[in-house]
């Protein structure tokens, strides 16, 4: 690594063709400066008394003064003078430059830059500290002067609601008005100005109370309340754009909850989040007895008898018919600490970023925004679906408050509880009961994130198909392992997305913008199929054949206006079943271009060739590839008009494998830089799952010792008219085409594997 020109470059570049990240070993390395930090955090910086002069300076001199205790001793004090140190513009250019990419540089990247500008290292340090304190008054500034003109502003309409009502006249006799005479508009004003007076005065009690800040004029004001939605409402909230039409207006939770939280059930609310919070806080701290080493050896899981007698209190007891599931697990992922609360408390990208487990989410209701311009204090009611990508697998929904803290400078928390209790029902709409649930979030050097996840759910799981108990029991179908794995490859491909000095070297994504639109359509591609494959309660899966766990479900939808799909009917297929082969084998052979003829029916036992490759996490199987196929000897399949984009991604608790043919000229479009979300996809593909914990010693002969959990799921378009009927054959075609590729899959890696 080395600083030119105060900027930061310590990135690798490839000769390559192929863009793989393991031949960019910095770009994930934590001790090198990463592109993905955008946002360092602030640092809190001691305020001294030269404060107004080096405003002045604006950062360009910095006060050189003996230790504490010198300057405790009034005759030291006299007999040193403070000496003022004046950087040079050249200097001062550069480390401007240098602050802007990186504004929290470490110890090395202070003695480079010092060594590169005359200065000593403490002199860089002091230079940047007093820069930071700067911005940070100034921002301080800002911020309290918009305040005071909203002040002003909110005074002089009030002076005019006052004067419009001291002059307000009979409109029969010309007299001053009575009360009982008073307009409507002006009765209305004054009804509506008291309610917001109350609100306010209430959000403001309840900001001083629970998020330890008092309301004076360095905090601005709350604002109300989003008020509870009708059933229309919910029907369109916030849920990512893909699979919209999937989704419809919601499962039978969020329909039973349409209204149903009242003024009452807030105070209620307030206080189940602060206590879900010290809850959570404890079980991130507290070690053996409460948490004990899961099947796996590599999971914590949670004793329920000592959780019982450390938090005898809790939710409550846990309700007849729900087993437990708790789990503990911790990484550092590249992303900066901020950027991560700002997407959990966005339902839609937090949905997004987490979309192989979240099926769908929604923002109810938001009791509180924070405080001081972030999230500290931020709480709002949120209703989610979480799956397990196979149709064997029953989705769990569940109502629960959000709520996010500011612990220290440098670490926040945002922690999940159930409030299905508010409002019982009879027979209880959702089996899922979340109890305090969430993760801890420490800022760490480089852009990097200490993230610790607790995830606690009770729950009736008795609708599981037998195959995947063993991994539902486990804690891994659902447990923190799985969000804590998802959540460092997620960071991994935005990372590989955000990156501005990846080596272009390839013959067909030769610019930045073509790499960025291929990875956003890819990304949509992989969204798509995880919206359609997994047992939501939104879907309507129909049995075609089969029997047990080999049944082919098949559910249709109508696309008229979506900009992202063909137009006409489309029909979503899936099936799961089991292989004993472990999940690293079957995930190589379904990646491989040079085996796809194996199984796949599209390329009719052509060739493949991968034309472009883009790498985009530390594992090899992580990457976006564009197939081509040749000699295709089909009357259906054209190999001139053929393109199949592919999206190949591992962790530890599963992988995927999700592809979908495209047009030539739209791929060409996207290539040079062109908006991808007019790119019409149809997504197919696989999520490869362990069949369990892996055990030492454990054979591949039954389910539970080694196997793969495979999920294989079509969208096919059936016919392009909207309005046209479902024929007997189109389904037939689309459940012989299933049947045939998980054939082929079968033979394919069992024979290998014997």
């Amino acid at each position: 690594m080395m600083i030119r020109n105060g900027r930061l470059e310590g990135f690798g570049s490839s000769t390559s063709s192929r863009l793989r990240l393991t031949h960019q070993p910095n770009m994930f390395d934590h001790t090198q400066h990463n592109p993905l930090d955008m946002m360092s955090g602030n640092e809190l910086a001691m305020i001294s008394s030269t404060v107004d002069d080096f405003d002045s300076k604006s950062g360009s001199e910095y006060l050189e003064g003996g230790s504490g205790d010198d300057q405790a001793d009034p005759t030291t004090q006299r007999a040193k003078k403070k000496r003022y140190h004046r950087h040079t513009q050249h200097q001062i250019q550069e480390m401007e430059a240098f602050f802007k990419e990186c504004p929290h540089p470490d110890d090395k990247q202070r003695k480079e830059l010092g060594r590169e500008l005359g200065l000593e290292p403490l002199q860089v340090k002091f230079w940047f500290q007093n820069k930071r304190t700067q911005m940070k008054t100034q921002h301080e500034r800002h911020e309290n002067t918009q305040l005071r003109m909203e002040n002003d502003k909110l005074r002089a309409e009030n002076m005019r609601y006052k004067e419009a009502l001291s002059n307000a006249s009979c409109p029969n006799c010309g007299g001053p008005t009575s009360l009982g005479e008073m307009s409507f508009d002006e009765h209305h004003l004054r009804v509506e100005n008291a309610r917001l007076r109350e609100e306010i005065d209430r959000i403001s009690a309840i900001a001083a109370k629970y998020v330890g800040k008092p309301m004076g004029s360095s905090y601005p004001l709350l604002p109300p309340p989003i008020p509870s939605r009708s059933s229309l409402d919910l029907g369109v909230g916030v849920q990512r754009g893909i699979g919209a039409d999937i989704f419809g207006g919601g499962g039978d939770l969020l329909r039973s909850l349409s209204g149903a939280l009242t003024e009452a059930d807030k105070p209620v609310i307030i206080e189940l989040a602060v206590g879900a919070m010290e809850e959570l806080i404890r079980m991130v701290q507290l070690g053996e007895p409460l948490w004990v080493t899961g099947p796996d050896g590599a999971t914590e899981v949670l004793s329920e008898d000592e959780y019982m007698r450390t938090f005898p209190r809790g939710i409550g007891p846990k309700p007849f018919g729900l087993k437990t599931e708790a789990s503990r697990q911790s990484a550092d992922v590249i992303m900066n600490h901020m950027n991560l609360v700002e997407i959990l408390m966005d339902a839609g990208r937090w949905s997004s970023l987490f979309s192989s487990i979240v099926s769908r989410a929604m923002t109810v209701e938001v009791l509180s925004t924070g405080v001081a311009g972030n999230f500290n204090g931020a709480l709002q009611v949120m209703t989610a679906e979480f799956q397990v990508p196979s149709p064997l697998v029953p989705t769990r929904e569940s109502l629960f408050v959000r709520y996010c803290k500011q612990h220290s400078d440098n670490t926040w928390a945002v922690v999940d509880v159930s409030l299905e209790h508010l409002h019982p029902s009879s027979p209880p709409v959702s089996r899922c009961r979340r109890r305090p649930s969430g993760c801890l979030i420490q800022e760490m050097p480089n852009g990097y994130s200490k993230v610790v996840w607790v995830e606690h759910v009770e729950v009736d799981d008795r609708a599981v198909h037998s195959i995947y108990r063993s991994l539902i029991n486990s804690a891994l179908g659902f447990g923190a392992k799985r969000w804590i794995a998802t959540l460092d490859r997620q960071c991994e491909r935005l990372a590989s997305v955000m990156a501005s000095n990846t080596f272009l070297a390839d013959p067909v994504i030769n610019n930045q913008e073509g790499r960025k639109s291929m990875l956003k359509l890819s990304e949509r591609m992989v969204m798509s199929f995880c919206s359609g494959v997994s047992a939501s309660t939104t879907h309507t899966w129909t049995t075609l054949s089969g029997s047990g766990a080999e049944d082919v479900r098949v559910m249709t939808r109508k696309s008229v206006d979506d900009p992202g799909r063909p137009p006409g009917i489309v029909l979503n297929a899936a099936t799961s079943f089991w292989l004993p082969v472990p999940p690293k084998r079957v995930f190589d052979f379904l990646r491989d271009e040079n085996s796809r003829n194996e199984w796949d029916i599209l390329s009719n036992g052509g060739d493949v060739q991968e034309m472009a490759h883009i790498a985009n996490g530390r594992d090899p199987g992580n990457c976006v590839s564009l197939l081509r196929v040749h000699g295709v000897h089909s009357a259906n399949a054209s190999p001139n008009n053929m393109l199949i984009l592919q999206e190949s991604c591992t962790n530890a608790t599963g992988s995927f494998v999700i592809y979908a043919p495209v047009d030539i000229a739209a791929m060409n479009a996207v290539l040079n830089g062109e908006d991808p979300d007019y790119v019409a996809l149809l997504p197919s593909g696989f999520a490869i799952l362990p069949d369990g914990p892996s055990v030492h010693g454990g054979g591949t002969a039954a389910v539970g010792s080694g196997g793969s959990l495979l999920t294989v799921a079509f969208q096919i378009l059936v016919d392009s008219i909207p309005t046209a009927k479902l024929s007997l054959g189109s389904v037939a075609t689309v459940n012989s085409l299933i049947a045939c590729t998980v054939e082929r899959i079968k033979a394919a890696v069992t024979s290998d594997n014997a």
